[in-house]
């Protein structure tokens, strides 16, 4: 069977609509579900800006909104000490206890899956201290944002069952740097080590009951990717180097593929992937733009360079799109995941 895999964002009304419709069009092709990231969550990781602005070492740096976002960078007040940078919640664990009773009821009556679990993506904090804060002051902030996050984290796989959870983390940031063409981005010598440094940090602590997963991202502000992939070369370097790092087993990996990429030259890296076995590979083959078919035609290339895979939308669903473009999605995921054979 074909499984499939919903990144995160799925603009939907309410996170109610977004539990009966996907169960309701993709069903058993399901193994993980998240609540859509419905309200302030829906433009990612925009909603942790209040947050950081209202702590009392920041200020806006300047007027100029951060492209695509809208909102001022912040920067560290004059005289600032490292020891007073401190974060208390960040809001996600919050969220998810609530839209898990939600997910426990929607599988009650029978909306999901029975073996489906509650799907938690969160940024890594490189996204959002990387977004929000001038560049001079990220070192300096970065340390205090990771222990938030990571006590984040544990609060979720504290307040969840661990048979019930699945956490992702959302890689983007790092995916771009990796990728080493943007220039705000830059490589650097030491770039590996630091990754594979706080990779482990957020990884090897989490319990092995619960399922951890990776969505890599080349962007999705305006509903297109901020730089498209040459292929999956910088990709398939970047998992194994997570997969190498985590500290813990790692049971899916997420990749993007653009619309336009049904070419063998674009799939020919994954032959360099080294995942354990056990480590599903989800590719984002799915697009409105050409449907089911257009879908297809790529699984069947990419079937050509690796065995098994599942499928996905390369990135969430939740922006630039309305509910009606939203269901349309889904069911080319389900028409795509029915028609494909193995």
């Amino acid at each position: 069977m074909i499984h499939v895999h919903l990144v995160g964002s799925i603009g939907l009304p309410t996170v109610d609509d977004v539990f009966a419709t996907v169960g309701g069009t993709i069903g058993t092709h399901l193994r993980r579900c998240p609540d859509g990231e419905i309200g302030g969550r829906r433009l990612w990781i925009s909603w942790q800006w209040p947050l950081l602005r209202a702590a009392h070492f920041f200020e806006v740096a300047e007027d100029r909104a951060v492209p695509g976002i809208g909102i001022a960078p912040l920067r560290l007040k004059s005289g600032t000490a490292d020891e007073a940078i401190e974060f208390g919640e960040l809001g996600y664990a919050r969220e998810a206890r609530a839209s898990y009773q939600d997910f426990l009821a929607a599988r009650a009556r029978g909306e999901l899956p029975a073996t489906a679990r509650f799907q938690v993506s969160l940024p890594t904090p490189t996204a959002v201290i990387g977004a929000f804060v001038v560049t001079e002051d990220v070192d300096r902030v970065m340390p205090a944002y990771e222990r938030a996050m990571i006590a984040e984290s544990k609060r979720v796989y504290q307040a969840i069952p661990h048979a019930d959870l699945a956490l992702q983390w959302d890689v983007c940031f790092e995916m771009l740097q990796w990728d080493a063409r943007l220039p705000h981005m830059p490589f650097r010598p030491d770039t590996p080590q630091v990754f594979a440094q706080r990779f482990h940090a957020l990884c090897h602590h989490i319990p092995p009951g619960v399922e951890l997963g990776f969505h890599l991202c080349y962007g999705d502000m305006d509903g297109k990717h901020g730089i498209e992939p040459r292929d999956l070369g910088k990709a398939v370097e970047l998992a194994n180097l997570i997969c190498a790092n985590a500290g813990r087993s790692v049971q899916w990996m997420h990749m993007p593929v653009p619309i336009s990429r049904d070419d063998d030259a674009y799939f020919a890296p994954l032959s360099g992937l080294q995942m354990h076995p056990g480590t599903e590979l989800f590719l984002g083959l799915v697009h409105a733009g050409d449907g089911a078919s257009g879908t297809l035609k790529r699984m069947g290339v990419a079937r050509r360079h690796v065995q098994e895979f599942g499928i996905a939308t390369e990135c969430g669903m939740g922006r630039m799109r309305s509910p009606e473009q939203v269901r349309a999605l889904l069911g080319i995921h389900a028409q795509a995941a029915q028609a494909f054979r193995e």
